[in-house]
């Protein structure tokens, strides 16, 4: 009897305490977060509000480049002509093919060709190793016609690494290598890449564009230099967490910067049908200092299909957290099974202290 009675005494303090007793499903600003967090309501009227998202302008200085007379380079095979001198444009035999019949700039920097000798090529331009050739030339054959054509570059090369389908060097030619070629040709790898941070190394500078943002145009007037670096960002370390009340929480690779909330909804399968709460759907974005500059917790009510157009416009960011909370009758449901146990050690508790009572 004791113990009936010492059971719902418990039962009926923790259900007229239950509310209080529950962990809150709201964001509260009289806690020691009062002050350090704002909560905006993602609604129509707060979406239009936004300024549009302006496409960002590659930085001047690589604007301003402009390409440069290709430079010959160890490494590069050129195909040297002299009109009417066909022992001199081919000594392999017309029959062989270019290459076979190309100079190699060895690494040195210099070149041998008849009568001219031992030519350092490296640094000259087309035409000036054309010029070069045909001075040295002209002591013995008399107004001599040359023209040089490079058959492989070899030495003026922009480096890929990173998040790249290929990462093979591109060859820099006689004809300007631009940005939006160089991606083109490498192909990017969407599953792995930080599309946000591309990196392009010139001389010691690293230019970091967003390929999400820059304006498209720019990416065909930016053009390469030879030497240049461009390392595609790996998206390992950008995530948004979608937690909660959902059918499977997760951490998302974050791609791109379009992401939306309903996609990130979508790719964990939604909301939780049985313990979710359409209420408390929340987008909680951090801050790097919150002692100077508050946190920004975003809610969105999602009880109508219709609020779904509504988070289809909020881009959720990398770093971002999407929390779905629980519905009442879950939070109940919740805490009633965790009384079962304590219902039952009360209940030993109270057996124990009547027998001993009886033993006395």
């Amino acid at each position: 009897m004791k113990a009936s009675l010492v059971l719902a005494a418990v039962f009926t303090t923790l259900a007229l305490t239950g509310c209080a007793a529950l962990p809150g499903q709201h964001i509260s600003m009289n806690g020691p977060e009062k002050g350090h967090i704002q909560v905006v309501q993602i609604t129509p009227d707060w979406l239009a509000s936004q300024p549009a998202e302006e496409p960002t302008a590659a930085p001047q200085e690589l604007l301003n480049y402009q390409p440069e007379p290709y430079r010959i380079g160890p490494g590069d095979l050129l195909y040297i002509t002299v009109w009417d001198h066909p022992e001199l444009t081919a000594p392999a035999g017309s029959q062989q093919q270019t290459t076979a019949n190309s100079r190699l700039v060895r690494s040195d920097g210099t070149l041998f060709y008849p009568y001219v000798g031992i030519v350092k090529a490296q640094g000259m331009t087309i035409d000036e190793l054309r010029q070069e050739l045909s001075t040295r030339l002209a002591k013995f054959v008399p107004k001599p016609q040359v023209d040089v054509t490079v058959t492989s570059y070899g030495s003026q090369l922009i480096t890929l690494q990173g998040a790249f389908s290929k990462t093979d060097p591109q060859q820099s030619t006689t004809i300007a290598l631009t940005l939006g070629q160089a991606i083109g040709e490498a192909g990017i790898d969407y599953t792995h890449a930080d599309m946000s941070d591309l990196v392009l190394s010139r001389e010691g500078h690293d230019y970091h564009l967003n390929l999400n943002t820059l304006d498209r145009a720019a990416e065909q007037h930016i053009y390469l230099k030879p030497g240049d670096r461009l390392f595609m960002t790996y998206n390992d370390n950008k995530q948004v967490y979608v937690l909660g009340e959902v059918m499977r929480p997760q951490a998302l690779p974050f791609r791109t910067d379009d992401m939306t909330l309903t996609q990130a909804l979508g790719r964990v399968g939604g909301l939780d049908p049985i313990t979710a709460s359409s209420k408390y759907v929340y987008v909680i974005r951090g801050v790097k200092d919150l002692a100077h500059q508050p946190a920004t917790v975003y809610q969105l009510y999602a009880r109508s299909p219709t609020s779904y157009v509504v988070a289809d416009n909020f881009h959720v960011l990398a770093g971002d957290v999407v929390w779905v909370g629980a519905s009442a009758i879950t939070q109940w449901s919740r805490f009633l099974s965790q009384l079962v146990p304590l219902g039952s050690l009360v209940s030993s508790a109270a057996v124990a202290h009547g027998g001993t009572n009886s033993g006395l």
